[in-house]
């Protein structure tokens, strides 16, 4: 309850309130708005374009192919005795895989042997008598007649001879056949048949497989867009080849990792494929250890030759548009920001190779991007550089003296 004693004091009070809000508006000062280039353009990192060397690599998909293959398959018929081989393992060349029951074709053998004996023996009587004859026909002890045809059976005698070795040689190759040996060395896989298997002679279906991995073939398919574009620029003497016509060839496995052995490129298809317009490169790899298998998918990357005068741009510049096109924001003369659209098609460590739409000199922003756009004035710093120190804080002013 207000007494008549507290009612001078009222005044007093709002008079010294409103002095201190007075003199609390009056002590503050509006922080200057930014200006152009000022003091409140955001601050980002640059990087400044060079031209450098670098080669130009090509990245392409393919598959893995033996070196050699070569599928087993019987020249005898008969049943199966042995298998002399563990699936799986590696073979030499002319290594016994299989062996048939020989019994029929080592009678045959035997038999063509001792027909032969028996040629050889008639051939040794025709001889005698012809030799008998053409001595008699001379004293005409014999008809002229009964010489001629003790000549002919001496030539007839030469001749059942050779049918009978020719016999005894086929009934040998027979006989051979029935120990089915592999033609080649390498890696031998599963077995199609089991001892006591009846197996016919070039039957269609093989025994087994024999693949040669060591080397080893890497099948690559390439555009022939993309073929012709690099020949036109080796043409032009825009690319340059690297250690002269020999290309070097690295490979990217499955999980990732890179293949230890570098291969090399054995040759390109004449032809392109009608249904998917590109053309098949063969690779050669080294494969000592057997970790490339056939059919394995990997990845390829060729050098195909060297850029003079490539740019590369910090992966962290580059971002993709809606339309999936490149582009980096590029510092102007004036500070100001520019959006540009470049053409990056290859990546070599953390940067992309730039092919078009930037120069030598400009400069494009890699820290701060999310804090512009085109047309806004910035503050830059090269990238590597030392920070700008920041402004020393202002000391707050004493208080004024009271009289």
């Amino acid at each position: 309850m207000l007494t008549r004693r507290n009612l001078p004091s009222l005044p007093l009070g709002l008079a010294l309130a409103g002095a201190f809000l007075l003199a609390a508006c009056g002590g503050k000062e509006q922080p200057p708005g930014p200006g152009p280039g000022g003091m409140g353009a955001p601050a980002v990192t640059v990087f400044t374009v060079e031209t450098e060397s670098v080669p130009v690599t090509a990245e392409l998909p393919g598959r893995t192919s033996p070196y050699l293959v070569a599928e087993v398959r019987p020249q005898v018929t008969g049943i199966i005795k042995e298998r002399l081989f563990k699936e799986g393992s590696d073979v030499r060349a002319g290594q016994v895989l299989y062996r048939i029951d020989p019994a029929t074709y080592q009678a045959a053998y035997d038999s063509a042997h001792a027909n032969l004996a028996r040629a050889e023996a008639n051939l040794e009587v025709a001889r005698l008598k012809a030799t008998r004859y053409a001595d008699l026909v001379k004293i005409e002890a014999v008809s002229a007649q009964a010489n001629d045809d003790a000549q002919a059976a001496q030539k007839q005698a030469h001749a059942e001879v050779a049918a009978a070795k020719a016999v005894l040689d086929k009934a040998r190759v027979d006989l051979g056949y029935t120990r089915v040996a592999s033609p080649i060395a390498g890696r031998i896989g599963r077995s199609s048949v089991t001892p006591g298997a009846l197996v016919t002679a070039n039957q269609a279906a093989p025994l087994a497989t024999v693949q040669q991995l060591h080397p080893i073939y890497v099948d690559l398919t390439q555009s022939s867009a993309k073929m012709l574009s690099l020949k036109r620029d080796l043409d032009s003497g825009k690319l340059q080849r690297s250690n002269g016509n020999a290309v070097k060839v690295q490979l990217v496995l499955e999980d990732g990792s890179l293949y230890g052995v570098e291969g090399k490129l054995a040759f390109s298809e004449v032809t392109v494929d009608e249904g998917t317009g590109s053309v098949t490169l063969r690779a050669v790899f080294p494969n000592p250890k057997g970790e490339l298998l056939p059919g394995m998918y990997v990845r390829a990357r060729l050098t195909q030759g060297v850029n003079r005068d490539a740019m590369l741009v910090p992966h962290a510049a580059v971002s993709r548009t809606p339309r999936g096109e490149a582009q980096v924001m590029v510092v102007n003369g004036e500070n100001k920001v520019e959006a540009r659209l470049v053409e990056a098609e290859q990546s070599i460590g953390d940067k992309w190779v730039v092919t078009g739409g930037l120069a030598a000199g400009e400069r494009v922003i890699v820290e701060g991007l999310q804090k512009v756009k085109p047309g806004v004035p910035v503050q830059i710093q090269e990238a590597g550089a030392a920070p700008a120190a920041a402004p020393a804080p202002v000391a707050p002013a004493a208080p004024a003296a009271k009289k």
